[in-house]
């Protein structure tokens, strides 16, 4: 069977009771769209002929029941002929050249990607996970309508899943609140997410479900004298000052309460003591209005007042939010919204979608939904790990926020901790490599300072600034954190090519040859032997220890030469020891195991993927070292070496009060950073303590070693291990 057969005349009568309440929802589409949405469920209904759900049910109520929620939202009628046939690519006979031949590509185009986000499993976070949501979000960038279909899909799979086994409700609920819930919020679409979360949490806690929700309507039912009476004097103060508006109370649902009370650990009556209501009126201008005659009616809470409707929410939510103390005692929480923005706030993305036309203007959520799915598809270009990209997109799907202002009077919305390194990288990645602190409200304060709402925040830079390892820790964003990692492996790639130019020339050099004197066509030879694109890929590959110097060396002249590896002479001893200054990023690392200094003599040991390791030559493990010679790396420390490093002192103490005070005195008068102490030994008398300090080099080491001794209350230092 193929969708190209001819279509037959639909007689309405004939059709199913479910499929004529859908003809009835979609009352909002001209009637040769209509047409296609009833062909659509003549195609999908023969296509899955003979498979049902777990219940028992034909197959093909699910995709109408689909394409229902969908049409409460207003889609237009490639999504709802997408939601009919969404499972028709992966579960039936049906070729997507056929679908796309009778409703077009753009439907194919849709189906085709529903179905890819269908193969995906959430339940762990394992890479190919990882890589899956990956491919999910940039669907959801090509076409946000892909989404929009899975997410109902989702939330009628939700509704039905009782027939479900108790592992595959639990499971499935726990993905519906760690990922759609989420998403559908980023969207915009409260009232989905909302139906999503409640339907999770009674399929994942369904004890603590009853338990609340018994709790909530014995609340209510005490209190719907005073709604209504809060609620009447709401809507007749807002009639007296001649402003239309429709008052409606707010409830509280199961899952909202149970995350209030485990987050913001409030009791169950401390939750349910606040009083909701949503006030509707007609323009933006009367929003305001309708504040100054709430606030004239009850008095309003100080600092609980929030303008959404000046800063709208990332998700372009809008709306006016105060709290007031009623008649009762108890707080009155009061949201304030246009027609307009009460839809955004209930459907987001999918609000209107059915009377936008490509020219025509998106609402804000649809807006910044593309915004953000546009960054999100600039930032995996960037991110190699699929872990360290789903890492990224989880702060920005919990997006608890502060507003910032720019020197410009731009506003930037950050989430919660977001510091002012987060506030550079958000002005621009520029900004953010070169960022050295912040003035914030005229203040200066360090790049890892927290920010809240409000606050006026200008970044100062310096040309000569570069991003650090340490900032890592200091960033929330994920566009931030993908920022600097970029620039880190940029740096440790650059300095991996250096290094391992250097040893593959020492080593070249060893055997009297050198880079130059390798023909071009031998390299492009072996690099096409060892699978490499370029020359700059072999050097790195040898700088980070995944390739041997001498090894390829040999390799290379060996090829040069036509001759076999054996016939190469053995190296000679290098004369040259490369230097390093210590400050080459991801190339370098110390030893744990002796803590070299700048004026140690020292070696290096190639270990794969960490580059060099450098030990001190008296380094008790050198010996094992050596037996892999090809692995060492002859080294020196340069000239001029900047920066701190760990050394370990060893100190012998008499035991009484305030030695550790004065010892710790002595280093810091040393100009010398304490990084850990702790006790190897201790007894009534005497007490052996090591401490972990930061010094610049043995001389400095020295100069702190003298300092602790001339204390008199020590009875010997030394360095560790010796």
């Amino acid at each position: 069977m193929t969708a190209a057969s001819t279509p037959t005349v639909i007689d309405p009568a004939a059709l199913p009771p479910y499929v004529q309440a859908l003809r009835d929802q979609l009352g909002y589409l001209p009637a040769p769209q209509l047409e296609r949405v009833l062909r659509a469920f003549q195609v999908g209904a023969q296509a899955h002929e003979g498979q049902t759900r777990k219940s028992g049910e034909p197959y093909i109520t699910h995709p109408v029941a689909v394409a229902g929620i969908l049409a409460e939202l207003g889609m237009d009628a490639e999504t709802i002929i997408a939601a009919i046939l969404h499972d028709t690519l992966e579960d039936t006979a049906l070729s997507r050249s056929a679908l796309a031949g009778e409703f077009g590509e753009v439907v194919a185009e849709l189906v085709d990607g529903v179905t890819k986000l269908d193969k995906m499993r959430f339940g762990s976070r394992q890479e190919a996970d990882a890589e899956s949501f990956r491919k999910m979000l940039l669907a959801m960038a090509r076409d946000l309508r892909v989404i929009l279909i899975k997410l109902a899909d989702r939330l009628h799979n939700m509704r039905t899943l009782g027939a479900k086994d108790a592992p595959s409700r639990r499971r499935i609920a726990r993905e519906t609140l760690e990922i759609y819930a989420p998403i559908a919020q980023r969207l915009g679409m409260n009232k989905i997410k909302a139906e999503l979360q409640d339907l999770g949490f009674r399929a994942l806690y369904p004890d603590r479900y009853r338990v609340i929700s018994e709790r909530i309507r014995a609340a209510l039912g005490n209190r719907r004298e005073a709604m209504g009476r809060i609620e009447t004097a709401l809507s007749q103060r807002l009639a007296a000052e001649r402003l239309p508006a429709h008052v409606v109370g707010r409830i509280k649902s199961p899952w909202s309460i149970y995350s209030k009370m485990h987050n913001e650990h409030k009791s169950f009556a401390q939750l349910m003591d606040v009083y909701g209501f949503r006030v509707v009126v007609e323009s933006a201008m009367n929003c305001y209005m309708a504040l100054g005659v709430v606030h004239a009616l009850y008095k309003p809470v100080d600092k609980r007042f929030k303008d959404f409707i000046a800063i709208p929410k990332a998700n372009g939510y809008q709306s006016l939010h105060t709290v007031l103390l009623g008649p009762f005692g108890a707080p009155i929480e009061v949201q304030i919204r246009t027609a307009e923005m009460d839809s955004v706030a209930e459907r987001g993305v999918a609000a209107h979608w059915a009377y936008k036309t490509d020219s025509g203007p998106a609402n804000s959520a649809q807006a910044r939904a593309r915004e953000w799915l546009s960054a999100l598809a600039d930032n995996q270009v960037n991110t190699a790990s699929s872990a360290e990209f789903i890492e990224n997109v989880k702060i920005d799907l919990f997006p608890d926020e502060v507003y910032l202002f720019t020197p410009r009077g731009d506003i930037l919305a950050l989430p919660r901790n977001a510091t002012a390194l987060d506030f550079a990288y958000a002005v621009h990645t520029d900004v953010g490599d070169h960022a050295v602190a912040a003035r914030v409200d005229k203040k200066l304060l360090p790049l890892r300072t927290r920010l809240e709402s409000g606050q006026l925040v200008e970044i100062i830079t310096a040309p000569s600034a570069v991003p650090n390892p340490a900032w890592l820790e200091s960033v929330v964003t994920g566009k931030a954190r993908t920022a600097i990692r970029q620039y880190l492996k940029h740096m440790e790639h650059e300095d991996a090519v250096d290094f391992g130019h250097r040893m593959l020339d020492r080593a070249l050099d060893a055997r009297g040859s050198n880079l130059d004197a390798i023909p071009a066509e031998v390299l492009n030879r072996f690099l096409h032997e060892a699978r490499l694109k370029r020359l700059e890929e072999l050097l790195a590959e040898i700088g980070l220890g995944n390739r041997m110097p001498d090894v390829v060396a040999r390799h290379l002249l060996a090829l040069r030469d036509g001759s076999s590896d054996e016939a190469v002479p053995g190296a000679a001893s290098a004369h040259e020891k490369i230097r390093i200054t210590g400050a080459e990023r991801g190339v370098l690392s110390f030893a744990n195991c002796c803590h070299p200094l700048p004026g140690d003599a020292i070696i290096g040991y190639l270990s794969p993927g960490k580059g060099i390791v450098v030990h001190r030559e008296e380094c008790p493990n050198v010996a094992e070292l050596r037996k892999s010679p090809e692995r060492c790396v002859a080294i020196e420390w340069d000239r001029d070496v900047q920066g701190d490093y760990r050394a370990e002192l060893r100190i012998e103490v008499i035991n009484r009060p305030g030695v550790l005070a004065t010892i710790a005195a002595a280093i810091a008068a040393a100009d010398s950073n304490i990084e850990n102490v702790e006790y190897a030994e201790r007894d009534v008398a005497a007490a052996t303590l090591l401490f972990a300090i930061e010094v610049k080099n043995r001389k400095h080491l020295a100069d702190v070693i003298r300092r602790v001794r001339r204390t008199g209350v020590v009875s010997g230092v030394y360095r560790y291990p010796l």
